[in-house]
């Protein structure tokens, strides 16, 4: 079986490697922003009043953004012994299955992929492979909105929480590529709420601003459902899957 989470361990090493305090972390724990079979809906602040306390700057430059800042894809830093792309395919994927019996994810169904509202047959090595782990919250963005002055254990332990990663349609994830708010929205309007108020949490807990176009979008997005939660808490991976011979 694959070896289970502990999360007391795991929410030091969170804090270890962030530098946030407890505070920080309460602000958005580290749970799924959707997804096939992440955590339910969120019970967190209300979203559209949490936009208000983001700040507001400009874009900083893109300059020295590189995907090396954040760290390889994928660590391991929950200590779980499995990789973050894995650990998310198993939570989001239903009827997962391992190559290896402990980590890697050969086989699943994305049975509504969030960003589109299609079915996805995920198949480890296949060509196009169908599914991407996107990030909610960019790490091109995150880069231009202060993660650029961050230290490295800071933009490791961004770039792994499962807070922030979402198991999506590849195609739908390249068409959004660096965006926030203000210049990408998920094709299918249905899930757009949920989207933006993960967006809220993620810069919320680290403290990342927004752009004066992105925080009205995301308030345009929010007031058509005033009473959206955001996301905290929940375990970042589902239970064991079934072992591919």
């Amino acid at each position: 079986m694959r070896p289970r989470l502990l999360l007391p361990a795991a929410a030091l090493l969170v804090l270890a490697v962030t530098g946030c305090t407890a505070d920080d972390s309460a602000s958005g724990n580290s749970g799924a922003p959707g997804g096939a079979r992440g955590p339910g809906p969120a019970n967190g602040a209300n979203a559209l009043g949490a936009v208000d306390g983001l700040t507001v700057k400009g874009r900083a430059p893109k300059t020295g953004y590189e995907r090396e800042q954040f760290g390889a894809a994928w660590l391991d830093t929950d200590s779980n012994g499995c990789g973050t792309r894995d650990d998310i395919l198993n939570r989001d994927l239903a009827g997962a299955a391992f190559k290896d019996g402990a980590c890697k994810v050969a086989s699943g169904v994305l049975e509504k992929d969030p960003y589109t509202g299609g079915r996805i047959e995920y198949e480890r090595g296949k060509p196009g492979g169908g599914v991407d782990i996107d990030h909610v919250v960019a790490l091109s963005d995150a880069w231009q909105k202060g993660a650029g002055s961050w230290d490295k254990g800071k933009r490791i332990a961004f770039a792994n929480d499962p807070l922030n990663l979402l198991a999506v349609e590849a195609a739908a994830n390249r068409k959004k590529g660096d965006g926030d708010a203000a210049t990408w929205l998920p094709p299918d309007r249905s899930y757009r709420c949920t989207y933006v108020a993960a967006q809220v949490a993620v810069k919320q807990k680290y403290r990342l601003w927004v752009t004066a176009g992105e925080r009205d979008a995301m308030k345009r997005v929010l007031s058509d459902c005033p009473e959206q939660r955001l996301p905290t808490g929940g375990n970042p991976t589902a239970p064991p899957a079934r072992l591919v011979r």
